[in-house]
């Protein structure tokens, strides 16, 4: 199959999961690092991240390497063909927890396979608590593998399609699952989430976007919610309540981190949506 497109907009925009999730992080207000790998044009994202004050000690550039991208050509009904290059991403594993002082807790999210499973056993070995999400990464591990990171972490979180999959690798149930973690967070996009702690199922409703123009990276900007939550010792329902309500802002505006807000606004935002005080 040989096929040409003639594309008529093009655009740039900044993303990735850690990077997603630190932006995130800034705008609730709390410090959020990103430990990735990058290639030798990362520059422009870097200065990119330099505005936003996002935080950057943690990223090793990779000179033989590009930066991970997408490509993603879109029609107008929204279909999608994406081609992904990984690129320096693939050397993940040349990061090491221990390179980070002072880490309050982590975050597991898609990235090279080894980087992965080796920075599962870091943070267990460490003593640090973290998060499993494993997301658009799941098909890269089998039954055993998921297992091994269930085990290792602290709390667990994918979308519905990737609950489906761990479910049907690991043989495990949410509630055989939720009882080696501390909680199991399972997003089922404009539905809610439902998160499964405490011997309980703690059902999230979903905070009403004011519209639905891009859900790219509404996953990472939902756990950058869960993670202010588990920072400030809340509670989960009022944790689920703030990442729904983030996600919403995200999916309100295109590009992964193009949506804004002052904590003001943001609690504004929050007795709207939930009628009560943050």
């Amino acid at each position: 199959l040989n096929v040409s497109f003639l594309v008529l907009q093009m655009r740039r925009e900044y993303g990735g999961c850690a990077g997603n999730i630190a932006y995130n992080l800034k705008l609730l207000g709390d410090p959020g690092y990103a430990m990735a790998t990058v290639g030798h044009d990362f520059e422009p994202y870097a200065k990119w991240m330099d505005e936003q004050g996002v935080p950057r000690d943690h990223l090793r550039v990779v000179d033989t390497e590009h930066t991970g991208q997408a490509f993603i050509n879109t029609d107008l009904s929204n279909n999608q063909i994406t081609a992904f290059h990984p690129g320096a991403m693939g050397q993940s594993h040349l990061n090491k927890v221990s390179d980070a002082n002072g880490v309050a807790l982590g975050i597991i999210a898609p990235d090279g396979r080894d980087g992965m499973i080796q920075h599962a056993e870091q943070f267990a070995a460490s003593g640090i608590p973290f998060i499993f999400d494993p997301g658009q990464a799941m098909p890269m591990y089998d039954g055993a593998d998921l297992r091994r990171f269930i085990e290792q972490a602290t709390w667990v979180a994918v979308n519905e399609y990737e609950w489906s999959l761990m479910a049907e690798r690991t043989g495990w149930t949410a509630a055989e699952i939720a009882s080696r973690v501390a909680a199991l967070i399972v997003t089922r996009g404009g539905e809610g989430s439902t998160i499964h702690a405490q011997g309980r199922e703690i059902v999230i409703p979903p905070a009403r976007a004011e519209a639905v123009v891009d859900p790219t990276g509404c996953g990472d900007a939902y756990r950058a919610g869960i993670i202010h939550g588990l920072l400030h010792g809340l509670p989960w329902e009022k944790t689920g309540r703030i990442a729904s309500l983030i996600g919403s802002l995200k999916i309100a505006v295109q590009g992964t981190q193009n949506h804004r807000f002052t904590m003001t606004e943001f609690r504004d935002a929050y007795r709207r949506h939930f009628g009560e005080s943050l």
